[in-house]
């Protein structure tokens, strides 16, 4: 096995031991409001093979945005009519937010639909950038392109639990500090189940 297959099959192997996550893990006592409905969503988490080993590619998202303003988060958004599933609407995003284009992407698997407060189903999909790759982040919507070795995120050492009101009640979540980063919700979330089915 080369190493480019041998680190396909650590990627398919973590996400078929990961477990399920929602952002009402650590906050059981969040009930969704009235008439809560999920609304499908899909999530590209980008490996790249680099000299110094795996890394997993993630933005920053602009500052001004009304929603998540200047989060760590993975390209994607919401299932768009036009898309023909999820892992389609993850690959798409992915191509307008950092210009990665589908065909340098090879899908490997997916994770566990994750929950979250703000009422959506996100199924985070995994694929391997296969070509050379230069961001292009989408103006007015991605601050930033940034990569993190996958090393590092597969470590649950690393991940920390800490808390914020939210709504008038105390949420905790995860959060990955990296340098200058500070990776939380659902974005740490994902990212902690997939660590749970990491063996590096």
């Amino acid at each position: 096995m080369g190493k480019s297959d041998a680190l396909k099959a650590v990627i398919r192997g973590a996400a078929c031991a990961a477990g399920s996550s929602s952002d009402f893990d650590l906050n059981p006592s969040f009930q969704p409001p009235t008439g809560y409905h999920l609304r499908p969503a899909a999530v590209l988490l980008p490996f790249v093979d680099r000299a110094d080993g795996l890394r997993l590619i993630l933005t920053k998202r602009a500052a001004h945005l009304r929603h998540h303003p200047g989060q760590i988060a993975f390209p994607g958004g919401k299932v768009d009519p036009d898309d023909s599933g999820p892992k389609a609407a993850a690959l798409r995003e992915a191509e307008e937010e950092i210009g990665l284009t589908r065909d340098k992407v090879e899908v490997l698997a997916s994770l566990p639909h994750h929950e979250t407060v703000t009422g959506f189903s996100i199924l985070p999909v995994l694929g391997m950038i296969t070509q050379d790759f230069q961001p292009k982040p989408e103006a007015g919507e991605v601050d930033e392109v940034f990569s993190v070795p996958f090393s590092f995120l597969a470590n649950p050492e690393n991940y920390q639990i800490t808390s914020r009101f939210w709504r008038g009640e105390r949420r905790y979540f995860y959060t990955i500090p990296y340098g200058p980063y500070y990776i939380w919700g659902a974005t740490a979330r994902i990212l902690r189940a997939l660590a749970e089915g990491i063996k590096l």
